[in-house]
């Protein structure tokens, strides 16, 4: 998984986590907000994707 994220996607990862670890020393229940605003976005665009991929026939590829 992480050779196709490449090394920009690695580091917003880290960076992402961080702030919210950040976040959580300094108020646990905004940071468990914010985390589950990061997850809800990554669900939008993985579905964005895997129904672009299906509308050009690639749908098996996801």
């Amino acid at each position: 998984m992480f050779d196709k994220l490449g090394v920009a996607g690695i580091a917003g990862a880290v960076v992402s986590l961080g702030g919210i670890g950040l976040l959580a020393w300094v108020d646990p229940l905004v940071a468990a907000g914010i985390a589950f605003v990061v997850a809800g976005l990554g669900l939008v665009v993985y579905g964005l994707v895997s129904n672009l991929l299906a509308s050009m026939g690639m749908g098996g590829m996801v």
